[in-house]
């Protein structure tokens, strides 16, 4: 949220300002320490003018490769007796 953010060209202070809350209310949801529920992310997406499903998406494939498995290695099979 923070790179859309930045992106944007908008401090936390003039997001704050437009989502008429606290500064520190953008910082938190920003480093993680405050979840944002689905209409504060759109409210927080909005007012950046940024696409929320872009986020979501970007969000989803980085979660995946995080939740990936690490590959197991495979055992050797016997071989023609």
């Amino acid at each position: 949220m923070r790179a859309c953010r930045e992106a944007s060209g908008i401090s936390q202070q003039e997001l704050a300002r437009r989502l008429g809350r606290p500064q520190s209310y953008v910082s938190k949801a920003e480093m993680g320490e405050r979840r944002l529920d689905v209409v504060e992310f759109l409210q927080f997406m909005r007012a950046i003018e940024g696409e929320p499903l872009a986020l979501l998406r970007d969000i989803e494939r980085e979660y995946r490769v995080m939740r990936r498995p690490p590959a197991r290695k495979r055992r050797p099979t016997a071989g023609p007796g």
